[in-house]
């Protein structure tokens, strides 16, 4: 059985353009209900460790430093089947090949800056969520 929450992230640039109200306004209008939310920033330690999945990869350092470089916008999110709703609903991670009308199509800069986080499977949602939010901090 597919998991209730999913986990996401505004990404640096998408808050630098004034972004986190259209998102989270589209986010509300997927059905999405927001279980916890903060603005934060993350220091370049944290990006390592939360990417650290990725730290085989050619892209690591360019998205840890990416990742650090300013305000983010952490949220879990409730839905049934959140995990892969919310992936189908944000669009591809390249945002020029992202479906119309999803949230990276509409507010990713490019693959790199791509404006939004989901999560990858309904273990790593619970990780990336405990990595950000207390249980005190969930409603």
């Amino acid at each position: 059985m597919s998991g209730k929450i999913t986990f996401t992230m505004i990404k640096p640039m998408a808050v630098k353009k004034g972004f986190i109200g259209p998102i989270m306004a589209k986010i509300a209008e997927g059905g999405f209900r927001i279980v916890s939310m903060k603005l934060t920033r993350i220091s370049i330690e944290q990006a390592q460790k939360f990417y650290e999945i990725h730290k085989e990869r050619p892209f690591y350092g360019e998205l840890t430093e990416f990742m650090s470089s300013g305000p983010i916008v952490a949220a879990i999110l409730e839905k049934d089947d959140a995990v892969q709703a919310y992936r189908d609903y944000i669009g591809a991670t390249n945002p020029a090949e992202a479906e119309a009308e999803t949230i990276r199509a509409l507010y990713g800069t490019n693959l790199g800056m791509n404006a939004v986080h989901g999560s990858d499977s309904d273990e790593n949602a619970i990780i990336e969520s405990d990595f950000f939010f207390s249980k005190v901090e969930r409603y």
